[in-house]
């Protein structure tokens, strides 16, 4: 698709075909169609909008992309050993502040699921995240026992845009029990928000030592 854009068989601003009828084209499943697009759109080649379809953007930009990190990747590349803990695992009503920001009523129930990720056998990261189960909805047969929620919806959950926020916050008791800290001291917090096209997928607070550090590439 990328050489077609690129050899102006589909011109910018122009809409290009359904995933319907590239899936035909291509002799591929729709799935790996919406893939190749979010793809592009990532790398800002094309705007997919709702109902309007997908469209070659008109000034195409080399875009900054969110990949999400594995946790465990992260800790068994600082040469430490991995463990992981559930916490935590309910279908409830989700506070305001999390319904406003997964842009959902607050009456809809969705998952929450609270764990630990530790490395050499230290608190490395407290996770307490939520999903949308009717944009996630395998979610919902996963126990989450033995491999974490941000290793599956990496693997399962593709996601079109995400933002990410970071501050310094003051440990809560129940936090700082779980990260082996005093409570009040301050601890360093990512807050993740992914989205698939317009509706959020999911909700994640990560919770570190205020030793933490974050290193991205763009």
């Amino acid at each position: 698709m990328s050489q077609r854009i690129a050899q102006g068989e589909w011109q910018p601003g122009g809409t290009i075909p359904s995933e319907a009828l590239l899936a035909r084209s291509y002799g591929c499943s729709r799935s790996t169609v919406n893939r190749a697009l979010q793809e592009l759109a990532r790398s800002g080649v094309v705007l997919r909008r709702r109902r309007a379809g997908t469209q070659v953007a008109t000034e195409p930009v080399h875009a900054a992309r969110l990949e999400i990190p594995l946790v465990r990747r992260e800790i068994e590349n600082m040469g430490r050993s991995y463990s992981y803990e559930l916490l935590s695992l309910e279908v409830c009503l989700p506070p305001e502040r999390v319904a406003a920001r997964l842009a959902v009523p607050a009456s809809r129930e969705i998952l929450r699921v609270r764990s630990l990720h530790s490395g050499d056998r230290r608190p490395y990261q407290l996770e307490d995240r939520w999903i949308d189960v009717q944009v996630a909805p395998d979610a919902l047969s996963q126990s989450f026992t033995e491999t974490s929620p941000n290793e599956w919806l990496v693997k399962n959950c593709p996601f079109t845009q995400g933002t990410l926020h970071f501050s310094v916050a003051a440990a809560t008791s129940g936090e700082a029990g779980h990260l082996h800290v005093e409570s009040g001291d301050p601890i360093f917090v990512v807050e993740r928000l992914t989205w698939l096209n317009e509706a959020a997928i999911t909700l994640a607070r990560m919770i570190h030592p205020a030793s933490h550090g974050v290193t991205m590439k763009v």
